[in-house]
């Protein structure tokens, strides 16, 4: 009699442990934090795993249990689906993590209608503990925050982040000696990622590395790759011949991909692809098409009927040291809208591109 009820016990806490993580229990082991206001940010459903105070009431799938009222839930769904809108619920974020103060329902409801992401007012704790988990994720933040690159650089190892921030604060020195202008920290930061970073992981993929090392990341190679290569040259031999492949230095690294053909590395893609809607008058019609066709950036010229005048592909180079808007906006403003004759413009930039050769229209 003692074992049954043991373990009837026993199943009555496995059965209490189906709900979500409790914010409580982890901020505990958090010990003294620090409160950082994020604001109204866009949050995936798949990060919110707890809740502040309601974590007994749904499930391990943040599905609300059969013992709690339906009515809310159901409403909140038809508000939802309705396209209503809906305050933005509240979340404390620890490190990658968020757990639900205020709106368990409306998560639970976006969860259910398959809904990708929700949006939220996160604070964040950021712990004190000197673990090694907490080390790296400080690390991690600080570098995004100062270089505002695309959260996808994981490292695993602490010190790391510092180590790429240092080849940046060098990029930097090297791109301001070449331009003779200093050049802001994230500017330089976009160009080391898209003319260096980029280039050097896509060699990292190609070479099928990281089969080898299950535990690291792409990240992870570029660093220890890069410190082998650049800052502490060694006889090391990867294999791919990287060897051969990679000049002794970063920025002959850079000046040799960005001579390569583009299909090779299209993350370093040089051309920007962009179509202008022009509003003219009308008695200048044959001019302003001559003088915009003469552009050399200028690769068709269009007459067309309808709301706009003329339909205009322009082919830009691009600048790793500003944005695409930027470059289309200065040409525009400079080439484009001087011509007399044009009253209005409207750019669009195409996403998906598929072109089939020698069709002529």
């Amino acid at each position: 009699m003692k074992n049954f009820f043991k373990k009837f016990l026993e199943w009555l806490g496995e059965k209490n442990q189906n709900h979500v993580d409790s914010f409580n229990e982890q901020q505990e082991k958090e010990g003294k934090v620090d409160f950082i206001d994020h604001g109204i940010m866009t949050v995936g459903l798949e990060k919110i795993i707890g809740s502040v105070g309601k974590y007994h009431d749904f499930d391990s799938q943040f599905r609300p249990k059969r013992q709690i009222s339906s009515r809310r839930f159901s409403e909140i769904k038809k508000a939802m689906r309705d396209g209503r809108p809906l305050p933005p619920v509240k979340l404390y974020q620890i490190r990658n993590e968020y757990y639900v103060l205020d709106g368990n329902h409306r998560v639970a409801a976006a969860k259910e209608l398959g809904r990708y992401d929700i949006q939220a007012k996160v604070v964040e704790l950021l712990s004190s503990r000197n673990t090694m988990e907490n080390l790296l994720y400080i690390e991690k933040t600080k570098f995004f925050e100062k270089t505002g690159l695309p959260k996808t650089i994981l490292l695993t190892e602490v010190g790391k982040y510092n180590f790429l921030e240092n080849q940046i604060k060098t990029h930097k020195g090297h791109l301001t000696h070449i331009s003779g202008d200093e050049k802001e920290f994230k500017k330089a930061a976009e160009d080391w990622y898209n003319t260096i970073y980029l280039p050097l992981t896509a060699i990292i993929k190609n070479g099928q590395l990281l089969r080898h090392f299950p535990r690291r990341t792409l990240a992870d190679l570029y660093a220890y790759i890069s410190y082998h290569h650049w800052e502490r040259p060694s006889s090391r031999q990867y294999g791919i011949g990287l060897d051969r492949l990679i000049p002794r230095s970063m920025e002959a690294f850079r000046s040799a991909m960005l001579e390569q053909p583009t299909p090779d590395y299209p993350e370093m893609k040089r051309s920007i692809t962009a179509f202008i809607m022009i509003n003219m008058d009308t008695s200048t019609d044959g001019k302003v098409i001559d003088k915009l066709f003469a552009l050399d950036e200028v690769q068709e010229v269009h007459s067309v009927h309808g709301t706009i005048d003329i339909l205009v592909k322009i082919l830009l180079k691009r600048d790793f040291l500003a944005s695409d808007a930027e470059i289309i906006a200065e040409f525009v403003d400079q080439k484009i809208r001087k011509i007399h004759g044009i009253n209005r413009t409207q750019t669009i930039i195409p996403g998906i591109s598929k072109v089939k050769d020698r069709w002529v229209c």
